[in-house]
């Protein structure tokens, strides 16, 4: 089985020249630096991994995830007013050349992806992609012609690859994963994450397994309940242990490229009141940082068992003495009713493993660090014992 290694970036010391002060208005923060159309998810941290597409291979940094289904990288004719911009960074992002690889194929066909935070247009293509060691034959992907606003712009990685359920995707006959199991590459129909707070490595996506030594047993299996996105019934959530929040049962993602935890508004609001956060001016909540470790904890049950998140673990983007809460507001509904989205913040904590196999995921708790230490120590004594 081949390890993928995901690259951790942040964006918070942006968010530290934020400076909020309290007025007749209630709590106004200053954001007249940053670009109009910011938003407190542009600068989370982000979780990618390098990709190469075409002979010779063209590298990219793409994210890894689980709420959508299509591959893309910027095109070498990508404009937009911010890319056109003289004091646009446009070394930052890698565009692809399609004419400098000898198994490009031009499909052509025009495109639009919608995604919480931006958009893009494009024209699908065919080329070979390697990715973690691994050759995918003539995979399908989209070449971003079109990306307005600040949100691609601003972001240190250059696409997405999506590893959810094929019937999400707008470009791909077949996603990347499932070429993988159609071609044979991986041995199981299975990919797990491990992503970090960014105190250590960023974190690691294995393509065909699960690497115990991340997590610790047993893992809680979740059947998916509808095979679009990695879609789970969620028991409840409670704040303290009193379950106030969907007290009947919810649909609930497991979204690795969401950086929060989304809920719909009247519950994210209800949420922020029992944690006593405080609403800005743009919409966003606060908490004064030096009260973390007074807040309550907020449970999420998920078949049955408990996940508990502490303040310091919700609560994202320390400032100079604010911190911005890790809930935001999304009102997504399906037929099962109003959506949640499980994103980074609350994987963090969790080894999450994707069956496409038996359509379920699993949680573990992930090994804290110095049970990490003992695993890799043990793994190390079993293969490589002490000479006498």
């Amino acid at each position: 089985l081949l390890i993928y290694q995901l690259i951790l970036q942040t964006h918070f010391s942006t968010l530290n020249n934020i400076l909020c002060l309290y007025s007749d208005d209630g709590l106004v923060c200053d954001f007249s630096r940053l670009p109009a159309d910011w938003s407190p998810a542009v600068f989370q941290t982000e979780y990618f991994g390098e990709i190469r597409l075409g002979t010779p291979g063209q590298n990219f940094s793409v994210v890894l995830d689980t709420g959508s289904a299509d591959l893309w990288v910027p095109s070498t004719v990508c404009g937009s007013g911010h890319y056109d911009s003289v004091a646009a960074p446009q070394a930052v992002h890698h565009r692809f050349r399609a004419f400098d690889s000898s198994t490009f194929h031009h499909d052509g066909r025009q495109f639009g992806i919608h995604y919480g935070s931006g958009h893009l247009l494009g024209v699908t293509a065919r080329d070979t992609l390697e990715i973690g060691g691994m050759t995918i034959l003539n995979q399908e992907f989209g070449e971003s012609v079109y990306e307005p606003g600040s949100s691609f712009l601003l972001a240190k990685f250059d696409g997405v690859l999506g590893l959810a359920y094929p019937r999400l995707a707008e470009i791909l006959g077949n996603p990347v994963f499932d070429n993988l199991m159609v071609q044979e590459i991986v041995e199981e129909p299975v990919f797990s994450f491990y992503i970090t707070d960014g105190s250590s490595r960023g974190g690691e996506l294995l393509l065909g397994g699960t690497d115990e030594s991340l997590y610790v047993e047993p893992i809680n299996w979740l059947p998916v309940t509808d095979k679009g996105y990695w879609q789970i019934k969620m028991d409840s959530v409670s704040v303290q242990g009193v379950n106030s929040l969907c007290p009947h049962g919810c649909p609930a993602i497991i979204d690795t490229g969401t950086s929060l935890i989304a809920a719909p508004t009247n519950e994210t609001v209800a949420l922020h009141h029992l944690i006593g956060a405080t609403p800005t001016n743009i919409g966003e909540f606060v908490i004064d940082c030096a009260r973390l470790s007074s807040l309550p904890h907020v449970t999420f049950v998920l078949g049955g068992q408990e996940y508990t998140l502490s303040a310091q673990q919700y609560d994202v983007f320390n400032g100079r003495e604010f911190c911005f809460s890790g809930f935001q507001a999304n009102d997504i509904m399906t037929p099962e009713g109003p959506l949640w989205i499980l994103g980074d913040v609350f994987l963090r904590q969790y080894y999450s493993i994707f069956d496409r196999g038996q359509d379920r995921v699993g949680l573990a708790r992930v090994r804290q660090p110095a049970d990490l230490y003992l695993s890799l120590n043990d793994t190390l004594s079993t293969r490589f014992p002490h000479q006498s």
